[in-house]
């Protein structure tokens, strides 16, 4: 069997990472927490979301969730295979199992989530065994500028 060879490009991961900073700051507006996805297959943009728990009183409403959502629906199946999900944070063990249930091909995040990411923060969740699929991770794209994103939001938070 030939082995599969993955071409990443940088650029590419940035402009897409700075759309998913766009959704971020959509939800910041709205008071969530700025952490935004968009899920990109063959180039276009076939899903996005931002955090919205809070908004929508659901727990499992992260942007990961909501971006996934919306492109299971506009391609009309729950399995996603060779997309890229871009997200500003580290996932975290919920959103992690989702990509893997979804077979997204690969997941590039931007920060890394100390307290509860799981892609290298608490543990590396994509490379264990009992896995029925594996997803590809990038990390630290624009990591420096989705951090501050995320430290503003929450240091206006403490002024309030």
């Amino acid at each position: 069997m030939a082995r599969q060879v993955h071409i990443i490009d940088r650029s590419q991961d940035e402009h897409f990472m700075r759309l998913a900073m766009a959704q971020a700051a959509e939800g910041a507006s709205l008071g969530e927490v700025p952490v935004g996805a968009v899920l990109v297959k063959a180039g276009e943009v076939i899903g996005v979301g931002f955090n919205q728990p809070i908004s929508l009183h659901d727990p499992s409403a992260h942007a990961e969730v909501q971006a996934i959502r919306r492109a299971a629906l506009a391609e009309h199946n729950y399995r996603l295979p060779g997309s890229t999900l871009y997200v500003t944070l580290e996932p975290c063990s919920m959103c992690a199992g989702l990509l893997v249930h979804a077979r997204i091909a690969r997941v590039v995040y931007g920060a890394t989530e100390p307290k509860a990411g799981v892609a290298v923060s608490r543990g590396q969740f994509f490379s264990q065994d009992f896995l029925n699929h594996k997803v590809l991770v990038e990390g630290g794209v624009l990591a420096a500028e989705c951090s501050e994103m995320l430290s503003a939001f929450f240091a206006q938070r403490r002024r309030q």
